[in-house]
């Protein structure tokens, strides 16, 4: 983990996480009924899990869930590394 660089209040520093915030609330808590916290917890964390995180596609990511962009990045450093050893 990398500690943020902008100052404080700076409303860079947050977009990813206020965009994360935004998309979960419109697309999943507001059309979804919680009868208790714990199960709002758990299906929050399950809708993460299950579908942000494998099927929907992030244009940060190159169109890309962030599941396989990780992948591609890993490969990528992976070639990366053996490059270098190699030379």
């Amino acid at each position: 983990m990398v500690q943020s660089m902008g100052r404080v209040g700076s409303a860079l520093d947050n977009a990813a996480a206020e965009s994360f915030n935004s998309l979960i609330k419109v697309e999943f808590i507001h059309r979804t009924q919680f009868t208790t916290r714990t199960e709002a917890r758990l299906k929050i964390a399950t809708w993460i899990a299950d579908f942000y995180n494998t099927k929907r596609r992030h244009s940060a990511a190159g169109g890309l869930p962030p599941v396989e962009f990780e992948l591609v990045i890993s490969k990528v450093r992976a070639g990366t590394h053996q490059e270098s050893r190699a030379a």
